[in-house]
């Protein structure tokens, strides 16, 4: 290959990248429409997470039940048997009872904030000699009052709580992807000169 047609290549259009920035850019106003729609319906959001989440469980009660009869010992088939039958059960649970999933969610999220908050403060004191480790320190401390804010208003929170910060992660990754989406397309410009 000689240098003009290595130059030639460059100058081509780029539809592959056209269609992955295009791409970026649908999904994040997806993502930001249903954000925003999460945080001023947050109720309707934790339903729709629970709902999801029950659906989730039920598809893997299923799958460990399928496993039992692939498994190498009977101990092996019975645990996925078990297993199986628990995913299943609690996913009925939380299709049938949704604001009592919602609750248990809520109170676990506030339990998963706890050990994440713990988790940063060990990674402190494990990094505390690296430039930038007081972040850790800072989202150690926020993770750690959300926590604490969840758990002290459990469960009235739940009402608000899953939806919210749902809708709030939505939000901030279609911001984030639509700053891709448009990277990409400015890298597709700055080739195509």
């Amino acid at each position: 290959m000689t240098a003009s047609n290595r130059v030639d290549t460059f100058n081509e259009p780029m539809p592959v990248v056209h269609k992955v920035g295009t791409w970026f850019i649908v999904t994040a106003i997806a993502f930001i429409v249903l954000g925003t729609l999460a945080v001023l319906e947050p109720f309707v959001a934790g339903l729709a997470v629970t709902t999801l989440v029950g659906w989730l469980l039920i598809v893997g009660g299923i799958m460990h039940v399928f496993h039992t009869f692939r498994a190498d010992s009977f101990g092996r088939g019975a645990w996925e048997f078990l297993i199986g039958l628990f995913y299943f059960a609690v996913g009925v649970y939380f299709l049938r009872h949704p604001v009592m999933a919602l609750q248990a969610l809520t109170l676990t999220l506030a339990i998963v904030l706890f050990f994440e908050a713990a988790m940063d403060i060990t990674g402190l004191f494990a990094m505390r000699h690296v430039k930038g480790s007081g972040w850790l320190l800072a989202d150690a401390v926020a993770t750690t009052l959300l926590a604490v804010l969840i758990w002290m208003g459990w469960p009235a929170v739940s009402v608000w709580a899953i939806g919210t910060l749902v809708g709030i992660k939505l939000i901030i990754s279609g911001f984030s992807r639509l700053m891709l989406g448009s990277a990409t397309r400015g890298l597709e410009r700055r080739f195509a000169e």
